[in-house]
């Protein structure tokens, strides 16, 4: 298998191409300032998994810019933080301040020449379109959960832009998923028998961050740690150095 064989890259944004995790920390900071003990930014973002997908399960139609506040205010529950409305609102706002790793913008444009790029992502149309200006490529497809009215790891997100794709003749055969997050995306695209590409960000650190554990691993067909390197393997396999 190489990665020439596709048509297609299929991207989780949030924790492959933009780094949630740290545009988290400092949304959260008015927060975990005011907490009584040391947090580690582990514990954070471990917290920050267990509310927000359960919140997404309850409440699967909710924009995500509608659902963070209540992440928010249910960490400050939990984190014995008295906090406001208009704080909890703000955190719902910052995802179009979340940074782009340093080397998605330049990797994505690469990328362009060789593949359609679509997006499949947890977030609203709104909050994407401040993270799609940062990654500096037009994708061929952006599927969002305001979309589909449901969050990865559900099957329904997955379906949903196979049906579509279909329409533009890729087929799943055609499609290299390409993710970090193990929870909601490889082990998803597993079960709908995509090939898939591990963007493993996280490899110098302990966990799954802000993501849930996704019981047993699943199997992937290409492992990288960033998109640079993905981009190089493709170079190498091509001789293209464009």
């Amino acid at each position: 298998m190489k990665l020439s064989d596709f048509k297609a890259l299929t991207f989780d944004c949030y924790g492959t191409l933009i780094d949630w995790e740290s545009g988290m920390i400092a949304g959260l900071k008015p927060l975990t300032a005011r907490v009584s003990r040391g947090l580690s930014r582990n514990e954070i973002l471990e917290a920050l998994a267990f509310h927000e997908s359960t919140q997404q399960r309850w409440t699967p139609g909710y924009r995500y810019s509608d659902l963070l506040p209540i992440v928010y205010k249910r960490l400050a529950e939990e984190w014995e933080v008295s906090v406001s409305q208009e704080e909890c609102t703000a955190y719902g706002q910052s995802v179009r301040d979340w940074p782009a790793f340093p080397d998605s913008a330049k990797a994505l444009q690469y990328l362009k020449q060789h593949y359609k790029l679509i997006v499949l992502s947890n977030v609203d149309n709104e909050s994407f379109a401040g993270s799609h200006e940062k990654l500096q490529v037009e994708f061929d497809a952006i599927y969002t959960a305001q979309d589909v009215g449901s969050y990865k790891p559900s099957d329904r997100n997955f379906e949903y832009m196979l049906e579509h794709l279909d329409r533009q003749g890729i087929q799943a055969g055609d499609i290299l998923h390409t993710a970090e997050s193990m929870f909601h995306d490889h082990v998803p695209a597993k079960r709908h028998a995509l090939t898939s590409c591990w963007i493993y960000r996280r490899h110098d650190q302990d966990g799954f961050g802000a993501t849930m554990n996704p019981g047993d691993m699943p199997s992937c067909n290409f492992v990288f740690n960033s998109m640079a390197d993905l981009v190089e393997a493709h170079k190498q396999e091509t001789g293209c150095n464009a």
